[in-house]
C-alpha cells in the first residue's frame, strides 16, 4: 500500500485572481457527482478533509490543499460541472471561475479528468477532454466507482469508456474510493506530478 499523501486545506478562493503564486498545481476535474471529494480524501486518508455530500454540488470555490512541508506544491479541487442544483446564473459563474483558473495558472502541470466509471465519458465530460486539448492543458483520465462496475463487465468497460475518451485503455487510473482500488496509483500519479517542478 503506498503512503497517503500529506495534504492539508489551505484557502478557497471564487477567483482564480485570488490565488498567490504556487510551485506546482494538478487540478481534479469532473461531473458534480463523481466522487472527486471522496476520492480527495481517499489519496489523503482523510475522511474529512474534503467536504463530501449525497446532494451532487458540494464544491463550490477553488479549494486548495497544500502538500505538508512543500509549501506551494497544490492538489486543487474545481467545482463540479453538471448536475449541481443551482440557478443557472450562479452554474455560469463557477464555470467562468473554472474556465479562469484552468487558463490563468502558469504553474497547473496537470488536470485529473475523473469520469463516472459506471456510465461512461458523458457529453459534458467529452466537451472537458476538447476544451483540454484546445488549450494545451495536461490531462489524465481517471475512472471513478470502479467497485460499481459489475466483475463481468469490467474488462469491456474498461475499454468503452478509453475508447470514448480517445485514449488506450491502459492510460486511465481505475478507482474506488470505497474499496482502495487504484489509489496507491493515482497517489504516484500525483505526487510524481507535484514534483515536475523545482
Amino acid at each position: 500500500m503506498s503512503k497517503p499523501l500529506a495534504l492539508s486545506f489551505l484557502k478557497s478562493a471564487s477567483d482564480a485572481r485570488q490565488l498567490p503564486e504556487s510551485r506546482c498545481e494538478v487540478a481534479l476535474v469532473g461531473r458534480s457527482n463523481v466522487g472527486k471529494s471522496s476520492l480527495l480524501n481517499s489519496v489523503a486518508n482523510r475522511k474529512g478533509l474534503a467536504r463530501t455530500s449525497k446532494a451532487p454540488g458540494a464544491t463550490r470555490l477553488i479549494n486548495i490543499f497544500e502538500l505538508d512541508g512543500e509549501p506551494g506544491r497544490w492538489l486543487v479541487d474545481l467545482p463540479g460541472y453538471g448536475f449541481a442544483k443551482a440557478p443557472k446564473a450562479q452554474r455560469v459563474g463557477w464555470q467562468k471561475m473554472m474556465d479562469g483558473y484552468l487558463l490563468d495558472r502558469p504553474k497547473l502541470v496537470e488536470v485529473l479528468l475523473l469520469v463516472d466509471g459506471l456510465i461512461g465519458p458523458t457529453p459534458l465530460d467529452l466537451q472537458t477532454v476538447e476544451w483540454l486539448a484546445h488549450h494545451d492543458v495536461p490531462l489524465q483520465p481517471v475512472a471513478t466507482k470502479a467497485d460499481k462496475v459489475k466483475a463481468s463487465r469490467r474488462g469491456a468497460r474498461k475499454a468503452e469508456l478509453a475508447q470514448g475518451l480517445g485514449v488506450a485503455p491502459g492510460d486511465v487510473i481505475w478507482t474506488s474510493a470505497a474499496k482502495g482500488q487504484g489509489i496507491p496509483e493515482l497517489r504516484a500519479e500525483i505526487n510524481s506530478a507535484l514534483r515536475l517542478n523545482p
